[in-house]
């Protein structure tokens, strides 16, 4: 059996951004209705649920895929074909075992979990996401496999296939429950085990494609190599894993202390009730969910670069490795500041068109938090660059400053009784700001001249800038046309309008001030075709 293409590292992250376009409208299709059903209250519930699993996850997770896809990246480049079967054979049973521990803790002691975050009524949906940490953990190994080979299809379609069958197990479940008339706890139980579900049908799917395209075949004498020690394997993948895990983790601590803090803070400290506050959390909740989109899409790029710098490192072609990278921040730059200035000066109309029965402060959040997602995006993809260049430590060190400027900032401005769930937001922007100039710091310290930030940000904000006034004009416009307080569905076609007339406007931008380059386009399937259209030389 041949095996499947490469991709170059632009192109790999096209076919991931595909994949997460379909993703991100599926979630839609879970998480809308799902908040709406569930209420600000019971989305507050499988959010704290999902902050628990999220750390079990990332420790067990987070490090595999890029310690896998920059290693076999690496014995790829230098024609090591038996060096690669045996960093994919150690990391399964590694993995298995790490998983396996992850998911008895869950399944074991969900009451406990749920208390320690002060949401008792999430011990139900703990417990039904326990096997995913299991799932997931071998889902890891097998992207990071075909990542490693610079092959992005596996993990684009799988990545679809888990969330369908998120979509169609969970939201049907909680659905039939919720007519049943179910408590609050159980249907949000039902809805989150589509996770699981979706993750057992994504690792059968990919089990089949590597047994189709990446089959053990048997190596001419030419071929073969002599691989490293199964203990010297284990050793070198846990050592670049294991701080990438640290590092991931970190994060996904913050979010379960962000739920502690939240919910105690406004209770002990700002004085509301225990229903008010679970409210207040649950809008939280909905805005974060929205402030992730543009991570999320990124995190493509991030996937991509690691395996493409990695492999120009293993060959000593430094220079390579830092056009790649400057290459990959720029067009960072480019997809995340109107991802996040749309989120913005567009926050009252989206969180409302979503969440028509969200609480008002919903447009506030989603404000300060559309603000936090361009640092999100910047530090997703710095964090890969540093992990392909062997500098994981660095974002780890930077993830735990970061952290504790969030930590801090909660505990000073949730207490405030005008400011209460407001602080979070805040909190979360100055984190990820934080986190973002540590790691222009780290990749200037070790790498040399590069990031160059004019060359970066410069033409991006120029564009955006544009773009930003012409959204609210088009937005304020169609208010005047319409009214100023419409329903749902006037308030939905301003909001189309006001998108629409900023897609425009920034695509032109872009091309007016050359924010993407010919050189960029010849990067991505018909790039060429496409430069010719938009006559770039």
């Amino acid at each position: 059996m041949a095996e499947a293409k490469k991709q170059n590292f632009l192109h790999g992250a096209v076919i991931l951004t595909a994949g997460l376009v379909i993703i991100k409208i599926l979630g839609a299709v879970y998480k809308i209705p799902l908040g709406n059903i569930l209420g600000d209250d019971g989305y507050g519930i499988f959010l704290a649920a999902y902050n628990v699993y999220s750390v079990f996850y990332t420790v067990s997770t987070a490090g595999v895929p890029v310690a896998l896809s920059r290693l076999i990246a690496a014995a790829d480049a230098n024609d090591r074909p038996m060096q690669i079967r045996r960093y994919f054979r150690v990391a399964v049973g590694a993995f298995f075992l790490i998983g396996l521990v992850c998911s008895l803790v869950m399944f074991l002691f969900p009451t406990e979990l749920a208390a320690m975050i002060k949401q008792p009524k999430a011990a139900q949906s703990i417990w039904a996401l326990s096997p995913s940490v299991l799932l997931c953990c071998m889902l890891a190994v097998y992207r990071g496999y075909m990542q490693g080979h610079s092959n992005m299809v596996p993990t684009a379609v799988s990545q679809v296939v888990e969330v369908l069958f998120k979509v169609l197990f969970g939201l049907g479940l909680v659905m039939v429950l919720t007519n049943m008339g179910k408590s609050l706890p159980v249907r949000c139980a039902a809805a989150i085990s589509g996770v699981t579900v979706g993750s057992l049908m994504s690792l059968a799917y990919l089990i089949f494609y590597k047994f189709r395209n990446y089959s053990d075949k048997p190596l001419t004498a030419e071929e073969t190599d002599i691989p490293d020690s199964t203990g010297k394997t284990v050793k070198t993948l846990l050592v670049i894993a294991i701080p990438i895990s640290i590092g991931a983790s970190v994060q996904a601590v913050i979010n379960l202390i962000d739920t502690w803090q939240v919910m105690g803070l406004l209770q002990s400290a700002a004085g509301f009730a225990q229903e008010t506050a679970e409210v207040l959390y649950g809008v939280y909740g909905k805005a974060q969910t929205l402030y992730n989109l543009p991570a999320t899409i990124i995190s493509a790029l991030s996937v991509s670069v690691v395996p493409a710098v990695a492999a120009q490192y293993a060959l000593k072609n430094f220079e390579g490795a830092k056009s790649t990278a400057e290459t990959a921040l720029r067009i960072t730059a480019v997809l995340a500041l109107p991802m996040a200035v749309g989120l913005s000066v567009l926050s009252r109309p989206i969180m409302k068109v979503i969440y028509w029965d969200a609480a008002a402060q919903g447009g506030t959040l989603l404000m300060m938090l559309g603000a936090a997602s361009f640092f999100l995006c910047m530090v997703t993809v710095m964090t890969g660059i540093l992990q392909a260049g062997g500098k994981e430590r660095l974002p780890v060190i930077a993830a735990v400053i970061g952290g504790v400027v969030k930590i801090l900032l909660n505990r000073i401005l949730i207490a405030i009784p005008t400011v209460n769930v407001y602080g979070a937001a805040i909190s979360t922007l100055c984190c990820f700001a934080s986190i973002c100039v540590l790691d222009v710091f780290f990749i200037r310290r070790c790498f040399g001249e590069y990031p160059h930030l004019g060359r970066i940000l410069g033409r991006p904000l120029v564009s955006t800038a544009v773009m930003g006034v012409a959204a609210v004009g088009a937005y304020k416009a169609c208010s005047l046309v319409l009214g100023t307080e419409p329903g749902r569905l006037m308030m939905l076609v301003e909001l189309a309008v006001a998108i629409l007339a900023a897609v425009i406007v920034y695509f032109v931008m872009v091309i007016v001030t050359r924010s993407i380059t010919a050189e960029d386009l010849k990067l991505i399937p018909k790039g060429e075709k496409i430069a010719k259209l938009l006559k770039m030389s």
